[in-house]
């Protein structure tokens, strides 16, 4: 795949059991081969490089609205033959293996599963989540293929509400405006959303940042008065739900989509990843991206809270600012923002709005789609 004349874009395919379990085969032998040959040797394990020096980013030609963060054709080793890399190199091929073994058997299993897994069978591997999480996407930029595609399932948060039908195979239609204050639970299947029927007569879709939100909002049913779809991820957003929301902005491209966030670096940084993926998953971040705006909370949101309800930033929020202001990703005008925190020491969220009142959410998101 040929980005312009002199970058290409790397990828992770999304491919069948026999394909991901023919791949991993051809590991084997590979490595077999070079084991038992004349000259033999361990040989490296050459993956796609995920650090931020090999990453790009595709930008429209006239708009935003196709930007998303790739990895470019760069390489970095696992090998067993350098002391602080030899665990993470054994690391990739317990993986491999229990990934086989999951595709032969017809299963799917969360990470979380996996990970306590191979804490039983490789104790002396695995001794964190983290661990499993890296060497997954080492496996990932080793054979190509998206996570799913070995079998690991997205452990999903998300929720959605507001006026959405949804139809899984062969079930009933899904009113997500009757679901109540707890929304529909998005499903970490992603072949069950990618095979979902959705309708909507909304204009707007709305992603909100924090669970306690997204619950006043439903119950308050804003999507009667704001014709729109409401989801989210409880924080940091999971990849069914980023799926799930970039599957709608295909299927109604009509709909713009509008986050709704704590005024801080955080919020800026949850917004960032719906829009753009993430660094971490370079080789897929394309399958979730989507064009998101802003809609609030903005610094010239802050003349609606009291100074009482701001709070000075935390050592990791300045962390976070640190690390979106190095993005070539982030917008000028995001850029903007996010030094305005910096500069002022302040965060403001969501809830400080309630200073006018439980049912100004609503009217606050309605006059900021009518600004925008």
């Amino acid at each position: 795949m040929r980005f312009f004349a002199d970058r290409e874009i790397c990828y992770a395919d999304i491919l069948p059991p026999p394909e991901v379990r023919a791949r991993i085969e051809v590991a084997v032998l590979n490595f077999l081969k070079i084991l038992t040959c004349t000259d033999p040797a361990i040989s490296d394990l050459l993956l796609i490089n995920r650090k931020s020096s090999n990453r790009r980013v595709s930008q429209g030609l006239l708009t935003d609205d196709d930007t998303w963060i790739f990895l470019s054709r760069s390489f970095c080793k696992r090998t067993l033959m350098r002391a602080n890399a030899a665990e993470a190199f054994i690391r990739v091929w317990k993986v491999m293996e229990m990934c086989f073994k999951i595709l032969s058997q017809e299963k799917r299993v969360t990470q979380r599963e996996l990970f306590y897994k191979l804490l039983c069978v490789s104790p002396d591997c695995f001794s964190s989540q983290l661990q499993v999480n890296r060497t997954i996407q080492d496996v990932v930029g080793l054979l190509r293929c998206s996570r799913y595609s070995l079998g690991i399932m997205a452990s999903s948060r998300g929720i959605v509400a507001g006026r959405l039908l949804l139809q899984e195979p062969d079930k009933e239609v899904v009113d997500c405006s009757e679901c109540g204050s707890s929304g529909y639970a998005i499903s970490g299947d992603l072949d069950l959303l990618d095979r979902l029927v959705m309708k909507t007569d909304a204009r707007y879709i709305i992603i909100v940042e924090k669970h306690a939100i997204f619950h006043r909002l439903a119950e308050d049913r804003v999507f009667n008065h704001i014709p729109s779809i409401l989801i989210t991820a409880k924080g940091y957003p999971d990849i069914a739900t980023r799926f799930l929301l970039h599957r709608m902005s295909r299927t109604f491209p009509e709909l713009p989509i509008m986050a709704l966030v704590d005024w801080n670096p955080a919020g800026l940084a949850i917004l960032c990843t719906f829009k753009f993926g993430s660094i971490g998953m370079g080789l897929e971040a394309y399958r979730y991206a989507c064009n998101v705006k802003w809609l609030g909370l903005r610094g010239d949101d802050l003349q609606l809270i009291p100074e009482e309800s701001l709070v000075s930033l935390k050592p990791r929020d300045l962390q976070i600012a640190k690390s979106l202001m190095s993005s070539e990703t982030l917008q000028e005008k995001h850029r903007e923002e996010l030094a305005l925190m910096v500069q002022s020491g302040k965060r403001a969220e969501i809830e400080a709005l309630y200073f006018h009142g439980y049912d100004y959410l609503g009217k606050y998101i309605a006059k900021k789609i009518v600004q925008a």
